[in-house]
């Protein structure tokens, strides 16, 4: 058994007497090894019933191993089992400290059980006293330097943590978010990518479905990494367990190690078939958070082209990651535009993403070296589109169209070529082709902008006359239009001062009274 042979304990003492108590245990035991068995005492109350106990458990654990650290109490070397009889040589010194070993692992295995208690003030706590163990383990190692320059990490210790922080069965974002701090530390940042990578083969191997892991896992996993900020200087020195000796070969003091272990656990988890919001989760920080620190960001080309092509606000959220692989690697992706023409629907209006997507638009069709029929057919697809759309993306999408023809000239055409007024018969415009350059955009008008001009909402009818004038050369600023939204133009009319309006009315005779009515005639009030 983990501590020894003793009954789990109740939680019916009071507080203050168990803390009493904890504290005479933790006296005895460090005044004398005459009373080592009070340790028992000690880690049963770590399986208390009463919250109250357990935290002072904990906190007299923390106590009690940091103190025999330091005096040296505990074995150091290759622990034997706890069941396998010493050689008769072994004297009663070496007996003791391999003894009070076995009973600090047992304290450790408590406390990574209670990572998982259903108080989060305990997890919390267990969770600082197994990182404080990591440092003592450094400055006090329980085995031989495995390094020429002496430094230790407890990787044990630190694989114990990231697992409990990761159960395939529930939900660990609070105290993922807890261990965040202890994330900004190099050596800890390093080790925990290299276990978060440990577990998801682990996951594999316990999974029947290939590339399919559970749920609540995924996300613990996202929660984590997701978590980590990486370091941007060459020269790493900020640790939780202080190295002695300066090490050259040392992985952890190394962006370049940082950089390759971050790329892989990442490509590691991307490979998984992940749920939709998860999907989402990722695409909106890949272009800013994981893109920039890996070694070779073009291996991330088949995820986003994976994700461009699922459509939807997928498709939109993947063309941040695209942007920064084609404009910043050379990324080429050849159905490209035609994949961004086809993403232009209704529903796009109404996106979450809406600004995102409109942001990156407008800087995909910058370039003033792109084909004139695809700015065209851009063009008029917006135009068809905002026939239905509302009035606070009408304010941005009028000028949109507006600076693509400004771009390139050889689209005017589209607002001076005379067309019947939503006549849909005598467009040449087929609406229903993905392909922009089968969707004869240049034989056809923007007349819907013209319909715009007798939209019932005023600032709609003025964007909309600017191409009923002569179209300036200087662009119309939109990135203050990108976020509009409908309760910005509520509030904008309602601030608006109305002069006084003349109206031809009749007047009232008295409270029934009108002229030429029956009612009149006959009452008077």
């Amino acid at each position: 058994p983990r501590i020894g042979k003793r009954a789990k304990r109740a939680g019916g003492a009071d507080g203050v007497s168990a803390r009493k108590e904890l504290d005479s245990k933790l006296g005895a035991v460090l005044e004398s090894r005459a009373n080592a068995n009070s340790v028992f005492d000690i880690l049963e109350y770590l399986e208390s019933e009463n919250d109250g106990d357990v935290q002072a458990a904990i906190r007299t654990c923390s106590k009690l191993f940091e103190s025999l650290l330091e005096k040296g109490e505990l074995y150091i070397g290759d622990l034997p089992p706890e069941d396998q009889s010493l050689p008769d040589s072994t004297g009663a010194e070496e007996k003791y400290k391999i003894w009070m070993r076995h009973r600090y692992n047992s304290c450790v295995s408590c406390l990574a059980d209670l990572l998982h208690h259903s108080s989060f003030q305990i997890q919390e706590l267990a969770l600082c006293v197994l990182l404080k163990f990591i440092v003592l383990e450094g400055k006090f190692p329980l085995e031989a330097a495995k390094w020429k320059d002496g430094y230790r990490f407890s990787r044990p210790l630190l694989k114990l943590v990231v697992t409990s922080l990761l159960p395939e069965d529930k939900d660990s974002a609070s105290l993922i978010t807890r261990f965040q701090e202890y994330l900004e530390y190099d050596d800890v940042r390093y080790y925990t990518m290299s276990l978060i990578n440990e577990n998801i083969v682990r996951a594999h191997q316990n999974t029947k479905e290939p590339h399919s892991l559970p749920t609540a896992f995924q996300n613990n996993v996202f929660c984590l990494l997701s978590s980590i900020n990486m370091p941007v200087e060459n020269e790493l020195s900020h640790f939780l367990v202080e190295q002695k000796e300066k090490c050259d070969d040392w992985k952890p003091a190394k962006l370049k190690e940082h950089k390759r272990m971050f790329e892989k656990v990442w490509m590691n988890f991307l490979k998984e078939k992940l749920a939709i919001s998860l999907y989402k989760k990722v695409l909106l920080i890949l272009h800013e958070s994981i893109l920039p620190h890996m070694s070779k960001p073009t291996l991330m080309i088949d995820f986003l082209t994976a994700a461009y092509d699922i459509g939807g606000a997928i498709s939109l959220l993947a063309l941040n990651g695209l942007f920064v692989l084609i404009h910043q690697h050379n990324l080429e992706y050849p159905d490209f535009y035609k994949k961004l023409y086809s993403l232009l629907e209704p529903s796009v209006f109404h996106a979450k993403y809406r600004a995102r997507f409109f942001h990156l638009a407008n800087l995909f069709l910058s370039s003033t070296h792109l084909p004139v029929y695809l700015v065209a057919a851009f063009a008029k697809r917006l135009s068809r589109l905002s026939l239905t759309a509302p009035p606070q993306v009408l304010m941005m999408i009028i000028p949109f169209i507006c600076n693509l023809i400004r771009r390139h000239p050889a689209c005017r055409p589209l607002i001076h070529r005379p067309m019947a007024l939503g006549d849909l018969t005598s467009d040449p415009y087929i609406m229903e082709e993905q392909d922009p350059a089968k969707s004869q955009a240049l034989e056809s008008s923007l007349w819907e902008i013209e319909a715009l001009q007798n939209h019932y909402y005023p600032d709609v009818v003025r964007a909309a006359n600017v191409i009923s004038r002569s179209l300036s050369t200087q662009e119309s600023e939109i990135s203050e239009l990108l976020e509009l939204s409908s309760y910005e133009l509520f509030e904008k009319q309602m601030k608006k001062r109305h002069g006084s309006v003349p109206l031809e009315f009749e007047s009232v005779r008295g409270l029934l009274g009108r002229k030429q009515d029956i009612t009149a005639e006959h009452f008077s009030i």
